[in-house]
């Protein structure tokens, strides 16, 4: 049994590159790992504890869980007791609306097509390592997922994309059939709980859907409501960062250090266990300085107090780092390219 978890836990996570922190995901994602987990009668309290988490730590809303303790998750449950196809059974678990402003762009689309160009589209809005690409131009059409993708991730994202779909549509939606290019535990279990064939070491991960599934009507389409999920989900998407590896993982350190707390180098290198000096070498190797990220970390607050907040601009400058008022205006105009005073008129 401990052999079969193992070999699951490399299908989970790929290991760590020398000298980059290992990346997190947002304790939102990690909580439906936990209620599927549940819902198939795992002692996850006993999982986590072996994980090395706590409840807090993934009920903190704002809280970030290291990727790794997706495998150590999956691990610690499966030497307690073993699930072929686990990515499956919990992809059965999982309601629409388990990642809410995802699923509902998503489901309010016309059509099955529709749906799966949003899917495309705002799939950043939740931290599955995977991207997808939509190529409609043949029949049947592909949804592929990225080939460097974990393959327990493209297992759960084929499993809940066939079964959501076939959800919205009644029933109807069938997938031609799914690819992979790793081998599931269990193929011919893949193939019942999906309805389709299942294709082995294939040269790309995704789904295959015909043309007639492709134009289904999703039954709870509402153009007026979508409108206004794109609208939020666009905002979203364009505060998320586009780092990635150490750079991205500092950035979001100092992002929350950023009003009020300590943005010193040191300070942030405390929180991944090395020097300044080291952090600073290791953030070169990425192209990017430590200044450069406590600066988009303090444009990035400092408009977001003028556009929300009825702070003082003087209360806004001290908050993100600066003592003076005179070179807070001469960042703050080199940002935006207007006064804060012009800035705040505007956006309200």
């Amino acid at each position: 049994m401990a052999a079969r978890a193992n070999s699951l836990t490399n299908r989970v996570t790929p290991p760590a590159a020398a000298g980059v922190s290992m990346p997190t995901l947002p304790a939102g994602d990690f909580q439906v790992l936990i209620e599927g987990l549940q819902q198939l009668g795992y002692d996850v309290l006993a999982a986590l504890a072996a994980a090395g988490l706590t409840e807090v730590s993934v009920e903190d809303p704002d809280a970030r869980v290291p990727c790794d303790a997706y495998s150590r998750l999956v691990a610690s449950a499966q030497r307690a007791k073993f699930t072929p196809n686990l990515a499956l059974a919990i992809a059965a678990q999982t309601p629409v609306g388990a990642y809410p402003l995802l699923d509902y762009l998503v489901a309010t689309s016309e059509t099955v097509g529709a749906g799966i160009h949003q899917l495309a589209r705002y799939f950043r809005l939740v931290s599955a390592p995977i991207v997808i690409a939509v190529h409609d131009e043949v029949d049947p059409m592909r949804v592929e997922f990225s080939a460097n993708a974990w393959p327990f991730s493209i297992e759960y994202s084929a499993a809940l994309m066939v079964r959501h779909f076939r959800d919205e549509t009644d029933g109807r939606f069938a997938a031609a059939h799914v690819s992979f290019r790793h081998v599931p535990d269990d193929v011919a279990a893949f193939e019942r709980a999906l309805g389709c064939p299942v294709r082995l070491q294939a040269d790309w991960n995704g789904v295959s859907v015909p043309l007639e599934a492709w134009r289904l009507p999703l039954r709870r389409r509402d153009p007026v409501l979508r409108k206004v999920l794109e609208t939020q989900a666009d905002d979203v998407l364009a505060r998320l960062p586009t780092r990635q590896g150490l750079a991205l993982e500092v950035q979001r350190a100092v992002a929350k250090r950023v009003a009020g707390g300590d943005t010193r180098i040191e300070a942030v290198a405390r929180d991944f266990a090395t020097s300044g000096r080291t952090l600073q070498r290791r953030l070169a190797g990425e192209g990017v300085s430590y200044q450069s990220l406590l600066d988009e970390a303090r444009k990035e607050t400092a408009g977001r107090y003028l556009r929300t907040s009825t702070l003082s601009i003087g209360e806004v400058a001290y908050l993100v780092g600066y003592s003076e008022p005179a070179p807070f205006h001469r960042a703050f105009k080199r940002w935006f390219g207007v006064t804060p005073e012009r800035f705040r008129k505007q956006t309200r």
